[in-house]
This record gives C-alpha cells, sequence and structure tokens, in this order.
C-alpha cells in the first residue's frame, strides 16, 4: 500500500516541478518562490496564471492586486515603487512554436537537474556568497572582469561598497543607479554589449548619477541582491533619499535596449523630482539654520566673553577699592594702637617721675619749657637728677609732640637726654652746666 502512495506522491512532485518550469520559461521569471505563489493563486490554472502575468507586464492590473485610485508610475503619495519589466519575447508563427516545443524538453530537463543540483549542494556545502569578507575587493574585482570581457567604455563605475554608495548618494544629494549582474544569464552579455556600453546611456548615466555594479557571484553583489530581491537579470535600481531615507523609487528588470532605459529612467527622474528638491531645500535650510545658529552662539559668546571681561575689571575695580579701604583701615588702626601705644607709655612716664621739690630747695632748678605750640610749661627738678628726668617729664605731657630734642637758647645747644652709644649714661643737670633757672625750647621732630 506504501509502494503506490510513494509513486503518487512522486508523480505529485514531478507534475508541480514541470508546472512551475514551464511558467518560469513562459513568464520569464527567475524566483521560484514568486512562481509558486503566482500558481497557488490561480489554482495551478497554468494558462490564467501566464496569462495574468502577461497583463501585468502590460500595465493591466492584476485580478489579485486591485488598481490603486492614481497609476502606479505616479502615485509616490503610498511609497510604491515603479516597477519595469521587459518580457522575453515570445515565439510566433509555426517554425517559432514548433522549434519552442521541440526545445521545451531540454530545457525543462537542464533546469530541473541545475535545481535539484543547487538544492544538493546547498545541504552539502553553505553558499560562500553568504560572508562578506572584503566588499570593495569585490566591486573592484568585478570592474577588472567587466572591463576585460566588455572593454574600458563603460559607464563610470563606483568603486566603493555599496554601503559608501549610499552615504555619498544620500551626503551629495543624487540618484544611485544600482546595476546587479547576472553573469550565468542568457540576456546579461546582450545587455553590456548593446545597452550599458552604448555612447549615449555612458554619458546620461555619468552626468545625472551614482552608477554602483556587481556581480552576484560575488559575496557584496549577493548581499544587495539578498536586499533588493530581484526576480530576472539584467536588474536595475534606482534609489534616491525620499522622506529622508534612502529608498528604491523605480526598479527595472529584464533585457532593456537603450532607448528604451533612457525613457525609463528619465521618467523616474522627473517622476521623483520633487521629492529630491524639496530634500534640497530642506537641506538648505537646516544649512543656513546651522549657519545663523553658529553666528548667534558666535555672538552670544562674544557677548558672554564682553560681560565676564566688564565683570572682571568692575571685581578688579572693586577689590582694588576694598584693598585701599582695608589699607586705610589698617593705618587707622595702626595709627589708634600707636596712639594707644604712645598714651600708655606717657602715662608709664609720668608714674615713673620722681616727685618735684620745693621752691626753697637750693638745689632745686626752675625750668619753663616752651613747647612747639607755644604754650608754656614750668616745673622744678633736682641738680643731681639726670637731664633723662627732663626728657622724660615733657614726654608725658599731652601737648609734647611724639619725638622732640630740648634744645637751650644762648648758646644754642642740644641736651643729650637719651643714652648713646658714646655716652650711655646722659648727664645731670648740674654737668649739662644749667642755672637754677632756664628757658628750653622743646623743638618737634615727628615730621623728620
Amino acid at each position: 500500500m506504501a509502494a503506490p502512495e510513494e509513486q503518487e506522491l512522486s508523480q505529485a512532485v514531478q507534475i508541480v516541478i514541470f508546472l512551475h518550469l514551464i511558467f518560469q520559461d513562459l513568464t520569464g521569471l527567475e524566483s521560484m518562490d514568486q512562481c509558486r505563489r503566482t500558481l497557488e493563486q490561480h489554482n495551478w490554472n497554468i494558462e490564467a496564471a501566464v496569462q495574468d502575468r502577461l497583463n501585468e507586464q502590460e500595465g493591466v492590473p492584476s485580478v489579485f492586486n486591485p488598481p490603486p485610485s492614481r497609476p502606479l508610475q505616479v502615485n509616490t503619495a503610498d511609497h510604491r515603487v515603479y516597477s519595469y519589466i521587459v518580457s522575453r519575447p515570445q515565439p510566433r508563427g509555426l517554425i517559432g512554436w514548433s522549434y519552442y516545443m521541440i526545445m521545451l524538453p531540454f530545457r525543462l530537463t537542464y533546469y530541473t537537474l541545475l535545481d535539484i543540483f543547487r538544492f544538493a549542494l546547498r545541504w552539502v556545502r553553505p553558499d560562500p556568497r553568504g560572508r562578506v569578507t572584503d566588499p570593495v575587493g569585490d566591486v573592484v574585482s568585478f570592474i577588472h572582469s567587466f572591463e576585460e570581457k566588455y572593454g574600458r567604455s563603460h559607464p563610470v563605475f563606483y568603486q566603493g561598497t555599496y554601503s559608501q554608495a549610499l552615504n555619498d548618494a544620500k551626503r551629495e544629494l543624487r540618484y544611485l543607479l544600482v546595476y546587479l549582474h547576472g553573469e550565468d544569464h542568457q540576456d546579461t552579455d546582450q545587455f553590456c554589449r548593446s545597452t550599458l556600453c552604448t555612447e549615449e546611456v555612458l554619458t546620461f548615466l555619468n552626468t545625472r548619477m551614482l552608477f554602483w555594479a556587481c556581480s552576484t557571484s560575488r559575496p557584496e553583489g549577493y548581499r544587495v541582491s539578498q536586499a533588493l530581491r530581484e526576480n530576472t537579470y539584467p536588474f536595475l535600481a534606482m534609489i534616491m533619499l525620499k522622506d529622508r531615507k534612502m529608498t528604491v523609487v523605480g526598479r527595472l528588470e529584464g533585457l532593456i535596449q537603450s532607448e528604451d532605459l533612457l525613457n525609463q529612467l528619465t521618467f523616474i527622474m522627473e517622476a521623483n523630482q520633487t521629492y529630491l528638491m524639496s530634500e534640497r531645500l530642506e537641506r538648505e535650510e537646516r544649512n543656513q539654520t546651522q549657519v545663523l545658529r553658529a553666528q548667534q552662539d558666535e555672538a552670544y559668546l562674544e557677548s558672554l566673553r564682553a560681560d565676564q571681561e566688564k565683570d572682571r575689571r568692575k571685581r578688579e575695580e572693586q577689590e582694588k577699592v576694598q584693598a585701599e579701604e582695608e589699607k586705610v583701615r589698617q593705618t587707622v588702626l595702626a595709627e589708634e594702637r600707636r596712639r594707644r601705644t604712645l598714651e600708655e607709655e606717657k602715662e608709664l612716664k609720668s608714674e615713673c617721675l620722681p616727685p618735684e621739690p620745693p621752691a626753697d630747695d637750693p638745689d632745686s632748678v626752675k625750668i619753663v619749657f616752651k613747647l612747639p605750640n607755644d604754650t608754656r610749661v614750668e616745673r622744678r627738678f633736682l641738680f643731681q637728677e639726670s637731664l633723662t628726668v627732663i626728657y622724660d617729664f615733657l614726654f608725658s605731657l599731652k601737648e609734647t609732640p611724639e619725638k622732640f630734642q630740648i634744645v637751650t637758647n644762648f648758646p644754642r645747644r642740644v641736651l643729650p637726654c637719651l643714652p648713646t652709644e658714646e655716652q650711655p649714661n646722659p648727664p645731670s643737670l648740674k654737668e649739662a652746666g644749667l642755672s637754677r633757672s632756664e628757658v628750653l625750647f622743646v623743638q618737634d621732630l615727628t615730621e623728620d
């Protein structure tokens, strides 16, 4: 019982694979997953699926994708991507269909064996393209191999990674055209020779956009292929900055002629020109805002520096005034301390003076002192007393200056009242030659 069921399952699998290959060959789709989805939507009716697919390629909406309110190509409000797919030419006439039917079994056998081999190879050895180790080297290697096969007359290839090309296009606000090179595809060689390397396409691409290309057989190209999910080759994707994001705005797939390519690229650029202009205006406004903000910041910093300088000068002036006030205050305090010290010394000298002798004492001397303020002071001293006593008496008086000397009138001489190195003990009044009645002058030495 198990054997017939296994036989039926095997036949069903063969039928599914057969339908896949027929649909893929008729529509030009390279993706097996998309072929399977389309066939499932039509309940595996291959005629209906092929017709619906051809209608989509001709611009007629699919029965499973109702038409939007506006044409897909110009409806940028809903962020749908403009897609242009060139179908492979269908057989015409009796000879064409006869050749097609004769070659169909060979193609089916070839693609079936190729898919089985690739499927088995994935289980045995992982795809080496899954690891990108030298993206720049992948791009440069592709450019060298392209030039070896097709010559140096080609659009200027961006010699950098896909991410670097995106960043440059974003920074420069330019279109970026991405070309994925399928080396094993049957239309690749004709596209490169008859379309991509023509003079008009070369001039158009070099002057209007950045152009990045890589082979899907290399890790960097395979990684980009996984991101853009192309259906067939040749594959071109137009990318630009839209709504502040790098967005795919157009996809061109299939063998497209040079004139048709230029028309499609021009159409995509014109349809999205408003977005690019908007981004440029917005960036210019941001730059102007940044410049204005920088100028305002510089003006603010300049004003801040001026205010800080003004505050510094004001603070220095205040500190200078405070220092002068402190100096005056310290001077006043010092003067006050000196005055108090002087008063204390005067009081001490006054207390230490010997008593004044009586007027009838024969050893007494009557001295009249004439002070600098023209006041007169009279006192009696003993002949045996030192001249220091006379000095201490005058020093104890409030009217006497702080520093002074005692001078006789005639002959004019200064009395040695204070001890010196030559004369540590000043003479007595008698030794100084004073008489019983004398008039002495007090000379102020403070200013000196």
